[in-house]
């Protein structure tokens, strides 16, 4: 069973891969494979927004509870 990251750590992973391309310091190669892995790590945080969004319940006017 894989553990699921958090979306701050996941947001951590996606700062460092950041710091690192803008260092210039990575090889080209270096430079794309931690470009591809950042794609991965935004649709994770994608995929979890959508989950999080799917179970937000929101109280209209009235006070009652109504799904996202």
């Amino acid at each position: 069973m894989e553990e699921r990251v958090s979306i701050e750590q996941t947001f951590e992973q996606l700062d460092e891969l950041i710091r690192q391309l803008e260092s210039g310091e990575l090889s080209l190669e270096e430079s794309f494979s931690a470009y591809e892995k950042g794609l991965g790590l935004v649709k994770q945080c994608r995929e979890s927004v959508d989950e999080v969004e799917k179970k937000v319940l929101v109280l209209d006017e009235s006070g009652e509870q109504h799904e996202f």
